[in-house]
């Protein structure tokens, strides 16, 4: 029998790009699926997709900088479904620009997303895991989380802490699974966060060679389906033909 049939999965930024891939990917497997994103209406009709197709899904609207927030989100799917056997911290933002350029309020808001959404994650979702004795975290950092490169450095800086506060959770817990997944360039809408117009033209060719989000999804699919005495820490996947 499938390990991810009737498991609880609680997807941040579920509204598109690799959260909503993943919502499919999943939910195919036979998961429960939990979206959560700020854009509701997204949700209902990828909520809807999933029912129609056989499988099991509810939706909050999700602001994952926001701990209350992201409790009332994880308290919802608690009330929904009776426990939570997985989160996927996906929620994230990629406003690339070079550091001369100052764009203060973006740093501050790859900040706020990409490391305090992914805390808040873990924070609401901790407790319920130790007490149930099991559970995974599974946290999305990016090939830029290994490497830096002009205009990623606080991008990047946001997914190097990611990996640092991943593997710290794991260290503290011999119960509960810890998984990065790093994915490369992915079809998605980060891009277009992009207002630095030398960084968005650079990106545009870089994303030539995309994968789908859907590769992104099979492999948190597969992170989740090993044997629970088995703890995939880390998948980097990306383009066959990447040169990062």
């Amino acid at each position: 029998m499938s390990q991810m049939k009737d498991k609880v999965v609680l997807i941040t930024g579920a509204s598109s790009g690799i959260g909503e891939a993943t919502a499919h990917v999943l939910s195919r497997k036979g998961a429960s699926v939990v979206l959560g994103a700020r854009r509701t209406e997204r949700l209902k009709t990828l909520a809807e997709t999933i029912r129609k197709d056989g499988g099991t899904a509810e939706y909050r609207a999700l602001d994952v900088t926001n701990l209350e927030d992201v409790q009332a989100f994880v308290k919802f799917g608690m009330e929904t479904y009776g426990r939570i056997d997985v989160i996927v911290n996906n929620a994230g933002v990629m406003p690339l620009s070079r550091l001369e350029e100052l764009k203060v309020d973006e740093w501050n808001r790859m900040i706020d997303v990409n490391i305090r959404g992914v805390l808040h994650g873990i924070a609401a979702t901790l407790p319920i895991m130790k007490k149930q004795g099991a559970g995974q975290i599974i946290n999305l950092s990016s090939i830029g989380g290994h490497a830096v490169h002009p205009t990623a450095a606080v991008y990047s800086a946001t997914k190097f802490a990611v990996v640092a506060i991943s593997e710290g959770l794991r260290l503290e817990n011999d119960k509960i699974r810890v998984t990065v997944i790093s994915p490369g360039v992915t079809e998605s809408e980060l891009a277009e966060s992009i207002s630095a117009e030398g960084a968005r033209e650079a990106m545009k060719e870089f994303r030539s060679i995309a994968i789908p989000a859907e590769a992104v999804g099979r492999a948190i699919a597969f992170a989740i389906e090993q044997p629970e005495d088995v703890d995939v820490n880390e998948i980097i996947v990306r383009p066959t033909a990447s040169p990062y």
